[in-house]
Parts: structure tokens; sequence; C-alpha cells
């Protein structure tokens, strides 16, 4: 079972979110924090695989959470809760290091696919929203366009490029005839290589570079 930690300062709308995680078994909200700060105190004291964070929130808004979490706790999944408004947002969480992004008007299955997909190594973007931040992540200025100058293979081109498209590593290892834990070996060395700290941030370089096996 995964712990879930819920980060919005409207009390009603975590009641709401803990409801709809809940119907899922794997899932448990088991803290509950009002803005940023609350949220890293609880992870001081306490094990948690998942936050679900809102963007806009007093004295730490999601961006700065998703920073100090991001540097602090590694692996701990993060999905930022945003508006039509706050694409900009968006796209800064991603660079953070947040796991994905969903809209606030998102449905209950939506909510509980994107738990599952995060934690299974994907990077969940909803849709509306991806196609207003994803031309900025590939905006890049003269020198971002140059050549890649890491030498991949091109087992690690094709498994870079399908990380860029958002797929777990399931769905990697099935595509490309894989086993799980040799997509996880393949990820872990492209890291190595290209001196990127985690998994979205792979996803980032291989849309900027327009990554191609």
């Amino acid at each position: 079972m995964w712990n879930v930690l819920l980060v919005e300062d409207q009390a009603i709308v975590r009641q709401g979110l803990k409801v709809i995680l809940e119907q899922d078994e794997n899932i448990q909200v088991s803290h509950e924090a009002a803005d940023g700060l609350q949220a890293i105190e609880i992870l001081e004291k306490h094990s948690v695989d998942f936050v679900m964070m809102d963007v806009r929130m007093p004295n730490m808004n999601g961006i700065e959470a998703t920073s100090v979490i991001k540097k602090r706790w590694p692996a701990i999944k993060i999905l930022i809760l945003t508006t039509f408004n706050d694409d900009q947002y968006a796209l800064e969480a991603l660079k953070e290091g947040a796991n994905g992004f969903l809209l606030k008007t998102a449905n209950s299955t939506k909510l509980i696919e994107a738990v599952h997909s995060c934690m299974h190594g994907g990077m969940t973007l909803h849709e509306e929203v991806a196609a207003k931040v994803m031309p900025k992540l590939l905006h890049t200025s003269p020198k971002d366009k140059e050549p890649v100058a890491v030498a991949l293979s091109p087992r690690e081109l094709a498994i870079t490029k399908l990380v860029g498209e958002g797929k777990t590593n399931k769905e990697i290892a099935d595509e490309l005839f894989l086993s799980i834990g040799t997509v996880k070996n393949h990820i872990t060395q492209v890291l190595q290589k290209t001196g990127l700290r985690d998994r979205t941030q792979l996803a980032i370089y291989a849309v900027k570079h327009d990554i191609s096996d």
C-alpha cells in the first residue's frame, strides 16, 4: 500500500481528494498538510511514497515545496494539482522534479490512475495543460539546440525517447521486449551519462533535444 500526503490549503478539497483516492485499495492517505512548510515537517517525521500537492498555497507554494522535497527525498513521487491559469507553475514544477500535473477538474478515475502511473515510473500530464506547457519546453535557446553531447547507445536512445513520451517502465519494457529490471538499469545509466537528477528531468531532456531512436 502506498502512503500518500495530501498538500492543499482548503480542508474541504483535501477531504474530497482523500475520499476519492482511498477508493483504491493500494492507496492510503496517511497525512495531510495545508502548505509546503507543513508538508516538509511531516516528511521529516514520517515515511511517505507519494505527494499530491496544490500549487497556490500560503507560506510555501507547491513549486518551492517540490524543489525542497526532491532534493531531500528524491524517491518520493510528486503530482501537482493545477488550474488552467497555472500552466507556467506546472512548467516550473516539472523543472523542479515533479512527476506530473493534473487539473483540479480531473475525475476520480484520472486521479487514481495518475497515482499508479507516477508510482510505476510514468509521467502524468493532463492533456489540456500539456498542450500549453510542452511548446514552452521545446522553446530553447540556441545553446540548448546543440547536438546532445553524451553518447547514448541505440537502446538508451529508444528508452529515453519513450520516457519523454511519459511511458512507464512496464510500458517501455513491453514495447521494447525487455524486462522491467533491464529498463530500470538503462535509465540509471542514461541519468549517469547525462548528469540528470531524475526521470522527470530525463523526460524534459528528451523533449527538448527531440530524442529519437
